[in-house]
């Protein structure tokens, strides 16, 4: 039993450690057969037939006259501040105003663009024939120098125009909303010729990985809605490129706590390419059915950006499932009910660092009944070790016969050699499941519990160190949580019975060590579950071996 219950410890600790090493996401799948879209080149479907929607408007748009210099347009909103440009109409900064990078007092707003290479645009709207090359050079024509969109005001546009110097021109306007993180985007393409002309609108967000180390448990990079399935596809595997086709929800480039999305107005089949350049940019292209514009026709499609926090309410309420982007990995079928009890709790308590502690006294009397039979097996395995030492020394030499003798010795007393890991085992999955809560839900992120925890998404920290601590992720301070968790785990070993092994029993009190090493940096708000629920379950044992004596 005591090697059993070793290796359940050992095992747990191994699979805790790979876990944490990979994400947990669901894994990209590739369409195969005729649903795959054959690579022409980057970003470009081959042709499939006109478009035949009925929100798609033949226009007359004539060409404007473009701007030869690069100008910026200042956005700005209750919820965020933007910095558009007129050249390849894009966005080169937005920052949301309700979130900080850090929580220092002058620590500033969070920017959603994260690009450092020039090449790379972070929004890019094109249409081009199969086969052509993109263009995001271009100087467009802006409707205004700036736009304010106040509270309770109605939403006001911004429209950019680009000439037809190719025979095609693109008009592209934005609509901004005062209580919204969503936008507007209506694209009308124009065939200036006398000949008719095959492409498609392409749309495409670009951004890079920050620097900063981030979670094993978070996901940062493309993902979209296909045939209503969320896939995270990592940018390691895009890196010659990826191609997918299908019905297209949104397309989306993810980060830790926030989303920047494009949401297709007409859910039909579409083609996905997805690639991470040399530089580390990583980019998701929307390519519509392909398009044929006879003679001086046009045709219209319409998107809806977000670009704002993985809040589910938020996410919810922007519609078209972009709320499945909230993807807690393999436990999700755990981790979403306790999600929500966390925000259910915290919305009577309005503190994250105390809705854990009810979540676990809850979690503690769900499955106080199996703990409790668990802790007695463990006792009654404790009047066995006596017997179990004569039959280890009787048929030392007999591993086999030494196995039947234990078994029908746990069979007579009715004892479950294994009945003392289930505390352990049972709480696996809510451990890992709050694990990956406390890495990708905003509403954590920089949430305070009490005195030195200010930050339940991040390691407890009392005081600041100049100097690094090995095991240790800056910043450095002292472990407090954390140690006080070990210390509790150490105390609830000694009342565990002992292994009937002193070898073993010895590596039984290094487990407190290990884990207190393990959970050295992960989030507070992790250790405190951890922390409380080991409490409780001392005081559980306390009780049994009180009511015993």
């Amino acid at each position: 039993m005591e090697k059993r219950l070793i290796f359940a410890f050992v095992l747990s600790s191994l699979v805790f450690i790979l876990w944490s090493y990979i994400n947990g996401t669901k894994p990209e799948q590739p369409l195969s057969g005729n649903e795959a879209i054959r690579q022409e080149s980057p970003a470009v479907m081959p042709e499939s037939g006109k478009i035949q929607d009925s929100n798609l408007q033949i226009q007359d748009i004539q060409p404007v006259a473009p701007s030869d210099t690069e100008k910026d347009i200042k956005v700005e909103t209750p919820l965020y501040q933007a910095i558009f440009t007129n050249r390849g109409a894009t966005i080169k900064s937005f920052k949301l105003k309700k979130y900080k990078t850090t929580m220092e007092p002058d620590s500033p707003l969070v920017d959603l663009i994260n690009i450092t290479d020039n090449s790379a645009t972070f929004l890019s709207v094109n249409f081009a024939p199969v086969g052509a090359a993109d263009n995001n050079a271009v100087f467009y024509s802006a409707s205004q120098e700036s736009v304010t969109v106040s509270e309770g005001t109605s939403p006001k546009d911004l429209t950019f125009k680009y000439p037809a110097t190719n025979g095609v021109s693109i008009d592209q306007t934005f609509r901004f909303y005062p209580d919204k993180y969503t936008i507007d985007l209506y694209v009308t393409v124009t065939n200036n010729t006398s000949a008719p002309v095959s492409g498609n609108i392409k749309t495409c967000l670009s951004d890079m990985p920050p620097q900063a180390k981030k979670s094993y448990a978070s996901f940062v990079g493309t993902a979209l809605l296909l045939n209503d399935s969320l896939q995270q596809i990592k940018s390691s595997k895009m890196k010659e490129g990826k191609s997918l086709s299908g019905q297209i929800g949104w397309i989306a480039y993810e980060s830790d706590y926030f989303i920047s999305s494009i949401i297709p107005e007409n859910q039909k089949e579409g083609g996905f390419y997805g690639l991470t350049t040399p530089s580390g940019v990583i980019s998701a292209t929307y390519i519509s059915p392909t398009i044929s514009l006879g003679a001086s026709g046009g045709a219209s499609s319409g998107y809806t950006l977000y670009f704002g926090p993985r809040d589910q309410d938020i996410l919810k309420a922007a519609g078209k499932k972009l709320d499945s982007a909230i993807n807690f990995g393999w436990f999700d079928i755990i981790a979403k009910p306790l999600h929500f009890l966390l925000r259910f709790f915290n919305g009577y308590v309005h503190n994250y660092g105390i809705s854990i502690i009810i979540l676990t006294i809850l979690v503690k009397i769900i499955f106080w009944p199996l703990t409790h039979k668990s802790y007695v097996s463990m006792k009654e395995m404790q009047k066995l070790q006596p017997l179990m030492a004569k039959i280890r020394e009787k048929y030392k030499d007999d591993r086999e016969q030494m196995q039947r003798e234990l078994m029908g010795l746990y069979k007579t007393y009715k004892v479950n050699p294994m009945g003392g890991c289930l505390p352990m085992i049972i709480q696996i999955p809510i451990f890992f499941a709050l694990y990956k809560i406390l890495s990708i839900s905003i509403e954590l992120r920089q949430a305070p519990f009490m005195l030195w925890i200010t930050d339940l998404s991040a390691p407890d920290r009392l005081f600041s160190f100049p100097f690094s601590i090995p095991f240790m992720y800056p910043p450095y301070g002292i472990p407090v949580l954390t140690l006080l968790m070990g210390a509790s785990m150490f105390l609830q070993q000694k009342m565990s019975p002992p292994a009937g092994d002193p070898a073993q029993a010895k590596m039984m009190m290094f487990m407190p060590i290990i884990f207190t090493f393990m959970f050295i940096n992960f989030q507070s708000g992790l250790v405190l579950y951890y922390l409380i629920n080991t409490i409780i379950g001392i005081g559980q044992q306390y009780r049994i071996k009180k009511r015993s004596v």
